[in-house]
């Protein structure tokens, strides 16, 4: 311990002892200060020793990558991917969306997927693939205007079917890594889900399950909430998403910069592994602009833009990842650097990118 440690503990521990000295309600302040002090102490030290015990696994950065996002910023969706190729991306967060690949109750139309796998097969790319009826990106919850209006006992079969026909047709493709049941599926603040049957989940979980055993399920939870996921199912891993700057739409309607260090999710993670067994992985790390006031990102200029994600902020969500000792780690909003790049004729993003991948 270095001597300015000791001093300044010795300082504050003198303090509170005479603030303890006081009245009622100093003496519960003291005591509340003390326990915050020690529950600090110990969520540290379960997030060091979580960093240490990972510290021999290389990190891997992968990204999540959604056509339909890639074409809403006026990109086209397969050079975009491809392009995330060519600077060294070779692990992807693909997206299954019902609302997409089924146009009727009776048909499935896989193209828009196929291609997806093809190229990364094509280069040795690794697939993590989400399945079910809430999935990345907004409106959360993709289901098919054809089942919008049906009885949920309905539509929870149709779905079902669906999610058969998505694990029948990819789980040998040699790109599959694993499957994201749903994302964030009880993360109710956000998103036009109304759907949170915990039944539905555990069905979905057996039903992919008992049509492939050899690749791992993750579950993923919402970004900052203390707690140990211990109801079923109970995945092979889960995932957490990290977000540090985003913009509040309820209280102050303002831009909102998350307390949270990097030692905070490695503690979560952490807890988890000793009570679970458990690992987890980052399934988003924020790396896209958060527009304000509910617009989209081409509504907002570039100077709106860099309020929440510059160069700079994009080197520090890489680096912020890396600290929480997670070893895999897919940043969210690939498709944004290129649209950066390409649209709005910044490369800023892109660069950084292109030199973090080429360490991958």
């Amino acid at each position: 311990m270095t001597k300015l440690l000791k001093k300044s503990l010795k300082k504050l521990l003198n303090w509170l002892k005479k603030y303890f000295a006081g009245g009622l309600w100093h003496k519960i302040v003291v005591i509340l200060l003390f326990l915050i002090f020690i529950l600090s102490i110990f969520m540290y030290s379960i997030a060091e020793w979580y960093i240490h015990s990972e510290s021999k696994v290389p990190i891997t950065y992968g990204v999540s990558f959604v056509p339909d996002y890639a074409e809403s910023l006026g990109l086209n969706p397969q050079s975009t991917m491809q392009s995330l190729l060519n600077i060294g991306v070779r692990q992807f967060r693909l997206t299954s969306y019902w609302s997409d690949l089924a146009p009727t109750s009776k048909s499935y139309d896989f193209s828009l997927l196929d291609w997806q796998f093809k190229l990364a097969e094509q280069y040795g790319a690794k697939v993590t693939l989400t399945v079910g009826l809430r999935q990345p990106r907004w409106p959360e919850c993709h289901i098919p205007s054809w089942a919008v209006n049906e009885p949920t006992a309905t539509w929870e079969k149709q779905l079902y079917a669906f999610i058969k026909a998505i694990v029948n047709r990819y789980k040998n493709s040699p790109a599959l890594q694993n499957y994201q049941l749903e994302n964030e599926y009880f993360l109710r603040g956000f998103g036009t889900c109304t759907n949170f049957s915990r039944q539905r989940l555990v069905h979905e979980y057996n039903l992919v399950k008992s049509l492939d055993n050899r690749h791992p399920i993750i579950v993923g939870r919402s970004n900052n909430a203390i707690g140990i996921p211990l109801g079923n199912p109970k995945p092979d891993m889960y995932s957490i998403s990290i977000y540090t700057r985003v913009w509040d739409a309820n209280i102050t309607h303002q831009y909102l910069t998350y307390p949270f260090p990097s030692w905070y999710y490695a503690f979560l993670a952490g807890i988890q592994k000793i009570i679970l067994g458990k690992n987890m992985v980052i399934d988003e790390m924020q790396a896209e602009a958060w527009p304000p006031d509910g617009k989209s990102i081409t509504q907002v200029n570039l100077a709106q833009q860099n309020k929440t994600m510059n160069a700079s902020d994009l080197k520090y969500s890489f680096e912020f990842a890396k600290k929480t000792g997670m070893k895999s780690v897919d940043m969210w909003g690939a498709e944004y650097w290129y649209y950066r790049m390409i649209i709005l004729h910044d490369p800023s993003l892109w660069n950084v990118a292109v030199k973090e991948f080429s360490k991958n």
